[in-house]
């Protein structure tokens, strides 16, 4: 996600350099399908602050129909977030 945000920003990816937090808030599992949308909240001279949330919408925990059977959540589960930073070109 931060390489498709610095891109659209600024066509060049850059490096994420660091976290300022990462919270881990639900499992995920193999076969589970995850979202993850992300924004930048700030621009500086030489980084980016940006912003992550990751979500559940499939759940592949149905063993119980076949081993590939699986449900779309009617209500996705954040699993995570996240801030960084970015480094781009100055």
């Amino acid at each position: 996600m931060a390489t498709e945000l610095a891109i659209l920003c600024d066509g060049d990816e850059g490096l994420l350099v660091g976290y300022e937090s990462i919270e881990f808030l639900a499992p995920i599992f193999a076969g589970d399908f995850i979202e993850v949308t992300g924004r930048i909240t700030r621009i500086g001279h030489t980084s980016r602050r940006m912003e992550f949330e990751a979500r559940k919408v499939i759940s592949a925990a149905r063993r119980d129909i076949s081993e590939s059977a699986a449900d779309v959540l009617e209500t996705p589960i954040i699993v995570g977030r996240a801030i960084g930073t970015n480094g781009c070109k100055s």
